[in-house]
């Protein structure tokens, strides 16, 4: 027994919610951090899913150069937050507020 077409995409937009309400409601910077990586999983699970129900390999491409993009984004920003966090001492959003000094 297969999923369907359905079931993937409903469950990509659900893992794209869920990152899509962590990054507004949350104020630290490391559980905004995961809630952006959620939602690119969730929009590589639907090229995946889309790329299988045509039967071409174009998505399975297009998600190897997110996933390549998506490694260096993580060395650079957890570099920033690591940083934020050594200046400031904090890594909630609402002290970071103001990058002078």
């Amino acid at each position: 027994m297969h999923p369907s077409l359905e079931s993937y995409v409903l469950l990509s937009a659900l893992l794209f919610v869920i990152g899509f309400f962590g990054v507004l409601l949350r104020s630290n910077t490391l559980v905004i951090y995961m809630s952006l990586e959620l939602m690119l999983v969730a929009a590589t699970l639907a090229l995946v899913a889309f790329s299988q129900y045509n039967g071409t390999i174009d998505g399975d491409v297009f998600v190897f150069f997110i996933l390549t993009v998506a490694a260096a984004e993580v060395a650079v920003g957890l570099a920033i937050i690591v940083a934020l966090f050594r200046r400031k001492q904090t890594i909630l959003v609402s002290d970071l507020d103001s990058l002078k000094n």
